[in-house]
């Protein structure tokens, strides 16, 4: 059984969010503008997901892309690198096998201990595509992506 798991992007800054959805953007752990999180494709969060597209923008992750931001960006309490060693403690021989085991729903990120759950990305090398103000299928940035979101999560890593 594979587990859908979305990547989701803060794109949008915090000035003049309504309550509600600084409310939902906060539950997902999304405080900050190129924060990103990965999350389980369940009906609450594709609920949240959907009330906060107007800031974040969301999709399917894949195994290579979730192993690279493992390995690149993926850090400990302390703001120590996640590194090979500490995947090894674990049982696991690469990010790669790391990264098939989640999305195989054999481990959560929680399970990891110290693991921060939030990733700290760059803004996208050669910029946005399109504004940051419209939807993803009307020539914006926001919203569901699909797999797509793998382009500007590399982008982004």
């Amino acid at each position: 059984m594979t587990n859908k798991l979305y990547a989701v992007i803060r794109l949008r800054g915090c000035v003049g969010v309504p309550p509600d959805i600084k409310l939902t953007l906060q539950s997902l752990r999304l405080t900050r503008k190129n924060h990103c999180t990965i999350v389980e494709a369940t009906p609450p969060i594709e609920g949240m997901l959907r009330k906060a597209s107007g800031y974040i923008t969301y999709g399917e992750i894949s195994e290579d892309i979730l192993a690279a931001l493992l390995e690149r960006r993926g850090r400990l309490r302390g703001d120590r690198k996640l590194t090979l060693d500490h995947i090894k403690k674990l049982g696991f021989e690469s990010f790669k096998d790391l990264a098939k085991a989640l999305l195989e729903g054999k481990i959560k990120l929680k399970d990891i201990p110290n693991l921060k759950l939030v990733f700290r990305l760059h803004p996208p090398s050669k910029g946005f595509k399109g504004t940051i103000k419209k939807p993803y299928g009307q020539g914006g940035e926001l919203g569901y992506r699909g797999t797509t979101i793998n382009e500007l999560l590399m982008r982004m890593i």
